[in-house]
């Protein structure tokens, strides 16, 4: 059957096909590219947030307090991390049988380092980092690969995380 076309939609095959419907079909399909782990329904908010927070230091010259959201939501996205209630315990999520613990650098921060209470429950740690462009990227380590020590917070700097994943 031929396809008719008009501005906002075309009728192809006895179906109606919105170009709106194009357009979020090429979205998924570029989501499932970029994010092949994604929980993919958490997508809109980690890009409307980072957006946010990206518009309103522009305008403003100040940041939002929703980096660690926005970390959090990355590592959802990237990892598939099913994330804990806000709140919970212990870690931030869990990746299969692993708790993970997530920490944001954020794009104002002097120093690109974390700071991770030795005593809590995790099994892999995500460093999310947010630049002062706003590009996101992260690295994932084994508990067992940070360094050691007795102090009941262990700072870990980026450029000295090991990068497995």
């Amino acid at each position: 059957m031929d396809a008719y076309i008009w501005d906002r939609a075309f009728y192809d095959d006895g179906v109606w096909v919105s170009w709106s419907d194009v357009e979020e079909q090429l979205r998924y399909q570029e989501w499932r590219a970029k994010y092949p782990n994604a929980i993919r329904s958490l997508i809109p908010y980690f890009q409307d947030l980072l957006s946010l927070a990206e518009n309103y230091h522009l305008e403003t010259g100040r940041h939002l307090n929703v980096y660690g959201d926005i970390g959090e939501l990355f590592g959802a996205i990237t990892y598939g991390i099913k994330l804990n209630k806000n709140y919970a315990q212990g870690a931030d999520g869990r990746l299969g049988n692993d708790h993970v613990e997530i920490k944001t650098i954020t794009p104002f921060k002097s120093k690109d380092e974390v700071s991770v209470k030795v005593s809590g429950n995790f099994s892999k740690l995500l460093v999310v980092k947010i630049n002062a462009d706003f590009e996101v990227s992260s690295r994932m380590v084994d508990r067992s690969k940070l360094p050691k020590t007795t102090k009941s917070v262990l700072r870990i700097r980026w450029g000295d995380m090991p990068h497995v994943e």
